[in-house]
């Protein structure tokens, strides 16, 4: 396992702490045909065989170079001002993907997974988390879509499915709290969304409003730590 974890140093040295700004904006413009992109492909390279430091890994190190640089190539030919982000993400999550498979491949770690399969702790953890993001978002907004109507139209237009993903992150971390028995850190989240909501309460002096926003976040926090201490219960109990 350590080796995954070193490979994924050197992926994340690599695409974020020695690529200056500077090459990214080259790539973009001239994409296959800026050096600066072939350099960044044998930085990959070059940091595996550091990291593993063993020379005897050069195929493996070259065979991940080699994919890092086809898959960024997509990205690059792909990606508009308007999809950088979504791209972004998906450049990652196949480079990610692509190092553990073939960290699997290489190296072929005994992972028995029949066993992490039958784990119920596995089943409960993957429940869980399901239902304090996607599933609780969908039941608080159909809860609150009647509140939600009242609220008179503004043009102060917010970023598209904000509250969603807050909303998600906020129950996540309340969730990762209360199974790690770190509560306080539950009070410095609302303390931190106060101060944050403080300012938009006060200049919209909208009461409606006011409640629409205590009432989300009890709901929130609610259905998050109900479900953090329902996991704790049935944790202990397997």
């Amino acid at each position: 396992m350590i080796i995954l974890i070193k490979l994924l140093l050197a992926h994340f040295i690599g695409d974020f702490l020695l690529q200056p700004k500077l090459w990214v904006k080259d790539k973009e413009s001239k994409k296959a045909k800026s050096i600066y992109l072939y350099a960044h492909i044998l930085i990959h390279g070059l940091l595996i065989i550091f990291v593993l430091w063993n020379i005897n890994h050069w195929c493996l190190a070259l065979l991940l170079s080699v994919v890092h640089g086809v898959v960024d190539m997509i990205k690059l030919y792909n990606q508009k001002e308007n999809n950088k982000s979504k791209w972004f993400i998906i450049d990652q999550i196949v480079h990610i993907i692509s190092i553990i498979i073939l960290w699997f491949l290489f190296f072929k770690p005994e992972i028995n997974f029949n066993s992490i399969l039958s784990s119920p702790k596995i089943w409960i953890y993957t429940t869980a988390i399901l239902l304090i993001t996607v599933v609780s978002g969908i039941a608080i907004r159909e809860l609150m879509s009647s509140w939600s109507k009242a609220l008179d139209d503004s043009n102060d237009e917010s970023l598209s499915n904000a509250s969603k993903y807050i909303g998600m992150l906020e129950r996540l971390f309340v969730f990762i709290f209360v199974i790690t028995g770190n509560w306080e850190g539950i009070g410095f989240l609302i303390a931190a969304k106060s101060v944050f909501r403080f300012g938009d309460l006060k200049e919209s002096k909208d009461r409606k409003l006011t409640e629409y926003i205590l009432i989300g976040t009890l709901l929130s926090f609610g259905i998050a730590i109900a479900t953090g201490m329902l996991v704790l219960k049935l944790v202990n109990h397997v």
